[in-house]
């Protein structure tokens, strides 16, 4: 019997005071002898939990046996069935959730690695062009997708290989949604993004850029024009606390601040022109992912970047390795605070006022509900405030098609199949959940893509 090792191979990393100076990665990836020596870790169960826990069903036993083996194409080709973007996913999705969480070794251990495989064969395969050798039987029918995040991508490379005709609206300049725009480079740089995202192009996907369905097309010419519609519109519009100064300048919401940075590459300044202001001080209200991608691009433009958060680090929603770097990075993280008021001068942010919280009964996250401290409030000098509390969708697309149901948040109402209450209509990632991971949103449009194929063949 092999021997367990109960240890995984250690991931190089930028040292904090590389990575505080540069919008490079952070982690700086396996070889393949330290790929290879922690796929061997693996005990390859017989029930693979961790593909059970995979929201778009990657083999992930599979994968990393062939891995073990240096069979490096074929591990690659076993993660592809499933995941289109796998050199992307393996970076974003929150792995210690889903598979790694399940990991039978870590019951004695460290989980293997699975999130840095994955990660490395997607590189691989791209270094080595390594692609799918499909072949599509073609069919005459179209299928329009609005949007071209995670779903949208994971349902047209399906439909593709279904053999249907896809065409996808983006209304930005370059497509992958919060792909391109709301994840940093130092945890998704870019030229990944575009690498993978030239695999539907390669399998025949249109991507048509600079489309705003409703604008450059009207919805009702798609459903005309298209045999079904897929709507992965996301989850783009972002939320406010709804406290005094909010209008200042120097407030920003996450989207803004973040799409500033990447996708219109504020961070490389003139050479860009995109100027961004966060001065010496910068103060990000919210403990998730975003909140902490803002803290950390904020501390790489030179600013102190302070997280407010009302409950405390125990609480945050953020990655473990996300919440880990900013606080290695030098991100200060104040706990049990909440925004009362923004204050300013001359239009300008100039603080903050907080009060101080107390922690609860749990609430209906299960988390401890934060209460005020009454008369506890007090001032924080800031340049700029960063509110990263959460998104909604896009009313202003909702506004151009009244016949599609929302929710009484506002996302789109779709049934167990994703279907709208438009026929040959569906929808799926943060378009209809309001905002949730790369990988949710990856395995709705594999499910919706199904339900599209189901519904073409009955018509």
């Amino acid at each position: 019997m092999a021997k367990i090792i109960k240890n995984r191979v250690h991931m190089p990393e930028l040292t904090a005071e590389e990575r505080i100076k540069t919008f490079d990665e952070v982690p700086l990836g396996y070889t393949e002898e330290q790929a290879i020596s922690e796929a061997k870790r693996c005990l390859q169960c017989t029930d693979s939990p961790c593909a059970k826990h995979c929201p778009i069903s990657v083999d992930v036993r599979e994968f990393i046996k062939e891995l073990s083996k240096g069979n490096l194409k074929e591990a690659f080709l076993k993660i592809k069935k499933d995941n289109p973007i796998p050199a992307i996913a393996g970076r974003v999705c929150p792995q210690e959730n889903q598979c790694e969480g399940i990991c039978t070794m870590r019951k004695i251990g460290d989980p293997i690695n699975i999130g840095k495989l994955e990660a490395f064969l997607g590189d691989w395969a791209m270094e080595h062009e390594i692609r799918e050798e499909l072949t599509i039987k073609e069919k005459n029918q179209k299928v329009a997708i609005i949007g071209s995040g995670p779903s949208g991508i994971s349902c047209a490379v399906d439909l593709r290989k279904y053999g249907y005709k896809v065409t996808i609206f983006e209304a930005l300049h370059k497509a992958g949604g919060v792909l391109q725009y709301g994840i940093p480079e130092f945890r998704l740089p870019r030229k990944i993004v575009d690498a993978e995202l030239s695999y539907l192009e390669g399998i025949g996907v249109d991507i048509r850029l600079n489309n705003i369905v409703g604008q450059n097309i009207s919805f009702e010419e798609l459903h005309e024009e298209n045999d079904a519609i897929y709507v992965g519109t996301g989850a783009g519009a972002p939320l406010f606390v709804g406290i005094k100064g909010e209008e200042l300048n120097g407030v920003y919401s996450a989207n803004e601040f973040l799409i500033r940075i990447n996708l219109m590459k504020a961070y490389k300044f003139p050479e860009y022109d995109t100027p961004l202001f966060v001065g010496k001080k910068v103060g990000v209200i919210g403990a998730g992912n975003v909140a902490m991608d803002a803290a950390r691009s904020a501390l790489r433009l030179g600013a102190d970047a302070h997280i407010l958060y009302r409950r405390t680090k125990a609480y945050s929603t953020s990655r473990e390795e996300e919440l880990h770097h900013a606080l290695e990075e030098g991100v200060h993280f104040m706990e049990l605070v909440a925004p009362t008021k923004i204050l300013g001068e001359n239009s300008w942010v100039k603080g903050i006022e907080l009060v101080k919280m107390k922690l609860g009964e749990p609430d209906k996250s299960g988390r401890a509900r934060p209460e005020e401290t009454k008369g506890s409030e007090f001032v924080m000098n800031l340049d700029t405030v960063v509110e990263a509390i959460g998104t909604r969708t896009n009313k202003l697309f909702l506004r151009t098609v009244p016949e599609l149901k929302t929710n009484l948040w506002g996302g789109i109402k779709v049934d167990e199949e994703l279907r709208t209450s438009v026929r040959g209509v569906y929808a799926g990632g943060d378009a209809t959940s309001g905002g949730a991971t790369v990988i949710q949103a990856l395995g709705e449009g594999r499910k919706a893509a199904k339900s599209i194929h189901d519904y073409l063949c009955r018509s």
